[in-house]
């Protein structure tokens, strides 16, 4: 059951004031005596002093409030100005931006860090003689993201039947900025198998490490020709 007393200040203000008052008015209607609604009484004197004094308090903070806000949006705009001013004039001292707390430019560039993750390649076969290597990074797989501070991707491939068993085997193709990298393939390499390794390359040209080895068939006419009919059927 909900209660009868009101929720809001206003509200119970009325509710109250109007419940003493005409019971104090009619007693006898109520069953009761005088010393039965002392305390009623006393409290709502004092109900009677507090609320007003709040509601004037408030009225007061909000005022207050507001004129603080557009204090400081005018004392904001004052400051901006003047910084603006200041960062402008090349012969203010980046000790004196110090002394006043704004900002004062970094020329110390820091280098990019040497890749510690590896990327993680996926490879797809949409179109004969066509490979499109998918990467992402070993720490983030579900982000296309790159790493902070680097360039690329760098694509290598060995084309044949045995994996590549070091670096030295491999075919640099390309230091991919954004991924997918497409490989598009002669006629005379189909049928036969792409081991593609990938690492990272930061924008100083260091290398991380070597991704694990991602491989696939490079499709030729006749296997595009089985695909599409296995699709329709």
């Amino acid at each position: 059951m909900p209660d009868y007393i009101p929720g809001s200040d206003a509200d119970f203000d009325g509710f109250t004031v109007n419940l003493t008052t005409t019971i104090n008015a009619n007693l006898a209607d109520y069953g009761l005596d005088a010393a039965d609604v002392e305390t009623l009484s006393a409290a709502q004197d004092a109900w009677n002093s507090a609320f007003p004094a709040y509601s004037a308090a408030v009225s007061a903070a909000d005022a207050a409030l507001a004129a603080k806000n557009s204090a400081r949006e005018s004392l904001s705009t004052a400051v901006r100005e003047v910084v603006r001013r200041i960062q402008a004039n090349s012969s203010v001292t980046d000790a004196a931006r110090a002394a006043i707390g704004v900002t004062v430019a970094d020329t110390t560039k820091t280098p990019a860090a040497v890749p510690t993750t590896s990327p993680i390649g996926r490879v797809e076969q949409p179109n004969r003689l066509q490979h499109v290597i998918h990467f992402v990074d070993s720490a983030t797989p579900t982000s296309k993201a790159k790493p902070a501070g680097i360039r690329g991707c760098q694509i290598w491939m060995k084309l044949g039947a045995t994996p590549p068993a070091s670096a030295s085997e491999l075919q640099y193709l390309a230091t991919d900025t954004r991924t997918p990298y497409t490989v598009q393939f002669e006629s005379s390499d189909a049928n036969q198998t792409a081991h593609y390794w990938l690492r990272w390359e930061n924008t100083r040209g260091q290398t991380g490490p070597w991704s694990p080895v991602v491989s696939a068939t490079v499709t030729g006419l006749v296997e595009s020709f089985i695909k599409l009919a296995s699709r329709q059927s």
